[in-house]
């Protein structure tokens, strides 16, 4: 393989243009093979390709060997969370009081997923509701800002106003907001229910709801939430 230009001599990539073309290089040059001597990026050291190869096989099978354990730990993790999930609906369908739900919500999601603080309000509530803990103190802004997600937002508290709904404020460094959404027309999409709460979930660890985690979990408990509570519209 030569090169007509003397200026533009042959190149690393022409070589392996070549070879990658004509396999039968190796062929007609199988002495070729056992004089090709690499560095081993492991030890550093001189080996032949044939150990260049084993290696690479190795290295190979041990990243899918990481790649099968972390799908099975994270099946393990899902399959743990949604057990966590049905024992919450559960304590949810066992209380009786409709008055009582918001608190029993609150509690229970402390208990079952070890949220640090978690606090609930709705409004447009039955007459009968209006003035309790669960129906006051909502103002215009939360209102707003709970009309205006459309899935669970997770991420750092960047001051928001409903941030003061929980024990300790402060300690607020990332949180979950959920919307909760009046169940109505079954011929309406999930995104045009009206808005009637707020489910806010709140961790001192900036890392517990990150912006880059997923909802779907969290999405199934605002669901089941929004479904437990609407006996208080």
């Amino acid at each position: 393989m030569q090169s007509d230009n003397p200026l533009n001599p042959i190149t690393e990539d022409d070589i392996a243009l070549y070879l990658s073309h004509n396999p039968e290089f190796f062929d007609r040059h199988a002495d070729l093979l056992a004089t090709v001597q690499l560095v081993s990026p492991h030890s550093r050291r001189t080996v032949s390709l044939q150990e260049r190869q084993a290696e690479m096989l190795r290295e190979k099978n041990r990243l899918l060997e990481r790649r099968v354990m972390e799908i099975f730990r994270n099946g393990t993790e899902n399959m743990a969370l949604s057990d966590k999930l049905l024992q919450w609906a559960v304590q949810l369908l066992l209380e009786q009081v409709p008055e009582a739900m918001p608190q029993r919500i609150v509690d229970s999601i402390r208990s079952q997923f070890s949220v640090p603080q978690v606090a609930i309000r709705l409004w447009e509530v039955n007459a009968s509701h209006i003035g309790r803990d669960f129906s006051s103190g909502v103002s215009d802004d939360a209102r707003r800002l709970g009309g205006s997600l459309t899935e669970p937002y997770c991420g750092v508290n960047a001051g928001f106003d409903v941030v003061h709904w929980l024990e300790v404020p402060d300690q607020a460094a990332s949180l979950a907001l959920l919307p909760l959404r009046a169940v109505t027309s079954a011929a309406q999409t999930e995104q045009d229910l009206p808005v009637f709460g707020l489910l806010v979930l709140a961790s001192p660890d900036p890392q517990r709801f990150a912006s880059t985690m997923g909802t779907d979990y969290l999405q199934r408990i605002a669901e089941m939430a929004s479904a437990a509570l609407s006996q208080l519209r």
